[in-house]
């Protein structure tokens, strides 16, 4: 559809070349020219300031402001690719948010420094985070990640962030849920309300909070006579994940009164949004129901852990939660395995004439 800008004039110069010019709305004897084409994306804005009678440039780039060669420069070029990578869905918006999070923090500081910063200062500011180490720890694997996208595009040749060590060394990520932990939250919150299905999904798909706000029954399927859910997470270089969709995880979907595109609901009857709004509601319910300190992730992992305690190979594991590398599920069966193994021997020992 082509759109009408009263007063805007188009005019072709000897040399061949279009100049645009606006006239001014109430003087039509002066007039303004500009210095953007219409494809320009702030053209509109310029194109509206001219007919007010105001002249403005295009705003630059973050990357055209900042010092060519300085860590500005860096941080606004690949959060830039970034951009374009969510565009064409290669990369979750979650990362770019979390990345633009890890640049403000790296340029509010070094902003002016130059690429070869000394690695003592990424230190000093991993040091300044101490009283959050688990963002501390996420602002040096981000600067890390930036240093290594800059290097693969020869647009720097060290890494100063690699080596860095890790100060989160107390907690261990989230706490996984105890078999009274499920029970306080389910006795708390009855079948038919939003908060006891969403710990119903968790439990039973072991899906992450951003799988979470889109599962809902165009996921449902059936597999060699048995009824499933099938998804393919967000999370990047996840693999599909396809379970049996076990009775109690049925019982919930079909418990709720107000059905919508998704099984979670806000209190509007709308899917939610973000994981962000889910994850908040969520630590809600746990604390309405004397939770404290708990979240999905926790019971994710208390899936895993019971997985594992049932017999289930990290293999198996992986196909349940969506793992592509056997490492990440190894979190939760290392344990479980080495109890096996000195069972196992001890149980060798017991034949033992001494």
């Amino acid at each position: 559809m082509k759109i009408a800008y009263p007063g805007l004039l188009r005019e072709k110069l000897p040399s061949g070349a279009v100049r645009y010019r606006v006239r001014v709305e109430g003087d039509k004897a002066r007039r303004i020219p500009l210095t953007v084409t219409p494809e320009h994306p702030q053209f509109v804005e310029i194109y509206h300031a001219a007919r007010a009678g105001v002249r403005i440039e295009p705003e630059a780039s973050p990357e055209d402001r900042a010092i060519r060669g300085s860590i500005g420069w860096l941080a606004a070029k690949h959060l830039a690719a970034m951009e374009r990578a969510v565009e064409a869905r290669s990369l979750s918006p979650l990362t770019l948010k979390k990345r633009r999070g890890v640049m403000k923090v790296l340029t509010s500081k070094y902003a002016d420094y130059a690429l070869d910063i000394p690695q003592s200062k990424l230190v000093e500011l991993r040091d300044d985070m101490i009283e959050t180490p688990a963002w501390a720890d996420s602002v040096i694997e981000g600067i890390r990640a930036m240093y290594r996208w800059a290097a693969d595009r020869r647009l720097c040749a060290v890494n100063p962030a690699i080596g860095i060590a890790r100060i989160d060394r107390g907690k261990g990520g989230a706490i996984p849920w105890t078999p009274d932990d499920l029970r306080k939250y389910r006795e708390y919150h009855q079948p038919g309300t939003a908060a006891h299905l969403a710990l119903t999904i968790f439990m039973f798909t072991a899906c992450r909070i951003s799988d979470a706000i889109r599962l809902g029954r165009q996921h449902e399927t059936t597999i060699e006579g048995v009824r499933a859910l099938q998804w393919q997470p967000v999370k990047r270089d996840s693999a599909k994940v396809a379970i049996p969709m076990l009775p109690p995880l049925y019982k919930a979907t079909r418990a709720s009164k107000v059905t919508g595109e998704t099984y979670l609901l806000n209190y509007r009857g709308k899917p939610f949004s973000t994981p962000d709004s889910l994850g908040q509601m969520f630590r809600r319910w746990c604390r309405d129901a004397g939770l404290e300190d708990r979240s999905s992730h926790g019971i994710r992992k208390a899936a895993a852990h019971l997985l594992a305690q049932e017999g289930c190979s990290q293999y198996q594991i992986m196909t349940v939660h969506g793992h592509t590398q056997a490492k990440t599920s190894e979190v939760y069966t290392k344990g479980v395995e080495r109890w096996r193994l000195a069972r196992d021997a001890m149980t060798a020992l017991e034949v033992m004439d001494w």
